[in-house]
């Protein structure tokens, strides 16, 4: 669906509907696992809560520092949970934990390198953009259902898309613009505006069943094959706001600009 704005020049521009939410995926603490929201809260950073806590190696540099579950295949069985500004993790047998001593001392039992754990929605202290938390590239994640099932079908397997750990995931038609056509460019959705940057560049996190954990290596080989490895998009906040399932995810007219 297509839409027309006017820029303050006077000129008419086309917006164009490519998606809507059908997911919204949250992970407050880097490789744990996270919770699936109904709404959320759109902040400078990515979306409130997301990758607000995580665990390091100091003996490491730069982004080596995270300690994740290509380390520790483990700690996907450990669920995060973002509360009213506290971390809550309940682990596979039950038990629950805070962001404290007590859970660094549980991962740490699962690994011989010395490990410590960032202090409470702390920036990565390599991070180029302060803003910006646990995070591997820009703030928020989104993957389309179109590119899942693509690779459901080369698979030859279900796809589940925590596998590939997007904030959003997006329902687009099959002539609908995809994700490489959203790269530069600027989507709206819901009371949100956000700048699509760059792919994905996936790893072996993705060859993980995030219930089981059992590992297969041929899902990343089939990305790695048909999609060079690229499989969603990065993007970074431009206007903050909150998105819901349902919303529509709209294509800015290149040039528009936010107000």
């Amino acid at each position: 669906m297509e839409h027309y704005i006017i820029d303050r020049r006077g000129a008419e521009l086309v917006s164009i509907t490519v998606g809507e939410i059908t997911a919204i995926n949250r992970y407050p603490v880097k490789s744990f696992a996270g919770e699936e929201l109904e709404a959320c809260k759109i902040e400078s950073y990515g979306v409130q809560g997301d990758r607000y806590c995580s665990f390091y190696d100091m003996t490491k540099k730069d982004w080596w520092q995270y300690v994740t579950a290509r380390k520790i295949p483990n700690m996907l069985s450990y669920q995060a949970e973002y509360i009213e500004g506290d971390i809550r993790v309940t682990a596979a047998d039950g038990r629950v934990f805070g962001w404290d001593a007590e859970l660094l001392n549980e991962i740490q039992s699962l690994t011989s390198t010395q490990i410590t754990m960032s202090e409470f929605k702390a920036p990565h202290p390599e991070a180029k953009h302060p803003q910006l938390l646990s995070v591997d590239g820009a703030s928020i994640l989104l993957v389309t259902d179109k590119s899942l099932k693509k690779l459901e079908a080369l698979w030859g397997k279900p796809v589940d898309q925590r596998r590939f750990r997007g904030n959003f995931v997006v329902e687009v038609s099959e002539d609908s613009l995809g994700e490489e056509e959203w790269l530069g460019r600027r989507l709206s959705i819901g009371g949100a505006e956000l700048q699509v940057d760059s792919y994905c560049d996936r790893c072996v996190m993705i060859t993980m069943n995030p219930d089981t954990l059992e590992r297969d290596s041929s899902l990343l080989k089939q990305v790695n094959k048909e999609f060079n490895l690229n499989f969603g998009v990065y993007a970074s906040v431009i206007r903050t706001g909150e998105v819901r399932l349902g919303d529509q995810v709209v294509l800015l007219p290149e040039g528009s600009a936010a107000e």
